[in-house]
């Protein structure tokens, strides 16, 4: 499945022709949302636990202006170190390759790509959305255009807690996708199991889930599914010790004057030293929980394709 633009590793390639499962994972959170070694560590116990539950990983990046579908250990320690890897969202991904760039894909384009190649699930941390103070800014992640545009479900620890998340349901609402809770009919936000909103629907097996996205996709509704599945307890942080610390960490980015592509990094990387370093565990722990449930639904998905 080698193209001008496109290059499928063989055995990535391999399971999408056998309909065998497979489960897409972004590079942005190696190359931009946690230091090294942790971020490269993380990824690699992320393919494995992929592996465990059946399912083959395919990580997603450009690498010298082409989208790589399937890093090998190699490459994953390239985004890891790499000082010159661009966070690339749709937007980015024509000029990107036209350059011949290096580049770690976030949610929005990990989804458009793994769209091209055949890929129907993705596995992230949590997805981005409607920023506070959307009002004046304007600020909505690309995210939530590519959940309305491609036909990915999202397996994710909710949306990320710096956001405004009852918007940026609303804009999910609003543009046909379906917010799914697994085994819970509360919205996580990422640290924390409860964002204080509800979910559209909750199911308690992912055969039912595999079934909601095959029907999805036969009927021809254009666009994703976000698959909310919380953080697991005994990695939940404090939900008010998460408030303040994103209060301070807003504030920075406010008297910094960060915004745009940098402001979801700047937030997470604050966020963790005002947590001495909690925040990150709970990153890596709810990551893994994702690949785990992800896998699964995978496996499901790909038993109805036979």
């Amino acid at each position: 499945m080698t193209t001008e633009y496109l290059s499928v590793h063989p055995e990535v390639e391999k399971a999408i022709s056998n309909g065998d499962p497979v489960v897409a994972l972004e590079s942005t959170i190696i190359a931009h949302g946690m230091p090294y070694p942790q971020n490269v560590e993380t990824a690699k116990r992320v393919q494995g636990i992929v592996r465990s539950e059946g399912a083959v990983p395919a990580t997603i990046a450009i690498l010298n202006g082409k989208m790589v579908v399937g890093l090998d250990e190699q490459e994953l320690e390239l985004v890891g170190k790499g000082s010159d890897f661009l966070k690339v969202s749709r937007r980015d991904i024509p000029l990107v390759l036209a350059k011949k760039f290096n580049g770690a894909t976030t949610v929005a384009s990990t989804m458009f790509i793994a769209a091209k190649a055949g890929i129907h699930i993705f596995v992230t941390g949590g997805i981005g959305g409607v920023h506070r103070g959307a009002s004046e800014t304007l600020d909505i992640s690309a995210d939530l255009i590519e959940l309305a545009t491609s036909n990915v479900a999202v397996v994710c620890a909710g949306a990320k807690a710096i956001l405004d998340i009852g918007l940026t349901l609303e804009y999910l609402e609003t543009h046909g996708v379906p917010v799914v809770g697994y085994g819970t009919e509360n919205f996580p936000a990422f640290y924390t199991r409860n964002s204080g909103f509800g979910v559209d629907y909750s199911v308690n097996s992912f055969a039912e889930l595999a079934q909601a996205l095959k029907a999805k996709l036969d009927l021809g509704l254009t666009g994703g599914m976000v698959v909310a599945n919380p953080i697991p307890e005994e990695h939940e942080l404090d939900p008010g010790m998460i408030a303040t610390a994103i209060s301070e960490a807003l504030a920075a980015a406010k008297t910094k004057q960060i915004h745009g592509k940098k402001i979801t990094p700047f937030l997470l990387s604050h966020i963790a030293a005002i947590t001495g370093g909690d925040s990150l565990k709970a990153n890596i722990e709810l990551v893994c929980h994702n690949a785990r449930a992800g896998a699964k639904l995978a496996k499901e998905f790909s038993a109805l394709q036979h």
